[in-house]
């Protein structure tokens, strides 16, 4: 069976009442070790495009591997799949908060309007990150067309390949302290988070809260990751 049959086949309702309470989804053992190794291997390869320094833009320490435009076609199903059963929701949550842009069925649709824009550039990436290295707490809201929701995979064993590493975000709600949350990614396993925003309902009804994302300082070995993303960047 194929990635995109099998990301059909996830359990979407549960998946959005995750995103709805706590503006994650965990989707365990979404690769199995082989195809996240396979993944894993083309951190520095040909099918990574440019390649950057988390210390280059202020976000740490660390390496970060651009894929190719377009991604590579394994990838780029599952993208397109998982893309499918996220719209729903990000049109959801911008009916909750009052905004009236709705995302297009489609991903290829989705990109043609990047397109138009101006954003043409990959965002999609893997991330190296060795002993003492991290990524800093961020959010990417460059562009006009931003998809609310990105993908993220641990491709490396934790106790095994590394420690440390974890991955962090925090939710800023007005008025009050940011709200810390740690994912339990093992290998393989993947997350659904937010991008920058989502609703979340008070007793006053939904307001928008804000949310940022990182990796903690590892401690020893070499931690590999992807981030994949919906939209594309000016």
């Amino acid at each position: 069976m194929s990635k995109a049959s099998l990301i059909d086949r996830l359990d979407w309702a549960d998946v959005g009442t995750q995103l709805d309470q706590e503006g994650y989804a965990m989707l365990p053992g979404l690769l199995d070790a082989a195809e996240a190794r396979a993944f894993a291997s083309w951190a520095g390869a040909a099918k990574a495009g440019h390649h950057e320094t988390l210390a280059s833009s202020d976000l740490g320490s660390g390496e970060l591997f651009y894929l190719s435009q377009p991604l590579p076609e394994s990838l780029a199903a599952w993208r397109e799949a998982l893309y499918r059963h996220l719209a729903p929701v990000a049109n959801r949550w911008n009916e909750t908060l009052g905004i009236g842009y709705r995302y297009p069925d489609a991903l290829d649709a989705f990109l043609a309007l990047n397109h138009q824009m101006g954003q043409r550039r990959q965002r999609s990436n893997l991330s190296r990150l060795r002993e003492h290295d991290y990524q800093a707490l961020h959010q990417q809201t460059e562009g006009e067309h931003i998809f609310p929701l990105q993908l993220v995979v641990l491709l490396s064993t934790p106790g095994e390949d590394f420690s440390g590493g974890e991955f962090v975000m925090t939710e800023q709600r007005p008025r009050m302290q940011s709200r810390p949350m740690v994912l339990p990614l093992k290998l393989g396993d993947a997350a659904i988070i937010t991008t920058a925003q989502r609703p979340c309902k008070g007793s006053k009804g939904y307001y928008r809260v804000s949310l940022k994302h990182a990796i903690s300082r590892v401690r020893s070995g070499e931690r590999l990751g992807l981030e994949l993303w919906f939209h594309d960047a000016p």
